[in-house]
């Protein structure tokens, strides 16, 4: 029953953020799911089989989240790998796209 709620939270919040700027899914982590759950940072990264060190990059925002770290959140009943990826790339997406750029030409195809 605990994962099923905690996706529903993961699902709402990102669908009302997605034509702003998107939350970094580490954030999502840190502020909703990790204390929903009971749990410090330590406790997490054990339950995921995972370095403190690494977890803690993500849920800082200093870490995107990998393929491996979201098919561990979905085997840990948290959400679905696929989502987290697409959270994450939103995020990278919107972040690269709001990023100042030097003058880039149009590329033409022929």
């Amino acid at each position: 029953m605990q994962s099923v709620l905690l996706t529903c939270v993961v699902y709402g919040e990102y669908e009302t953020m997605t034509m702003m700027n998107p939350p970094h899914p580490g954030s999502l982590l840190r502020r909703r799911i990790v204390p929903a759950l009971g749990l410090n940072v330590t406790e997490f990264s054990k339950k995921l089989g995972m370095s403190r060190a690494a977890v803690s990059r993500v849920l800082h925002e200093h870490a995107s989240i990998s393929p491996d770290f979201a098919v561990r959140l979905e085997h840990g009943g948290i959400g679905n790998a696929r989502h987290w990826m697409t959270m994450q790339a939103n995020y990278d997406l919107w972040q690269a796209e709001h990023k100042e750029q030097n003058h880039i030409e149009k590329i033409y195809a022929v």
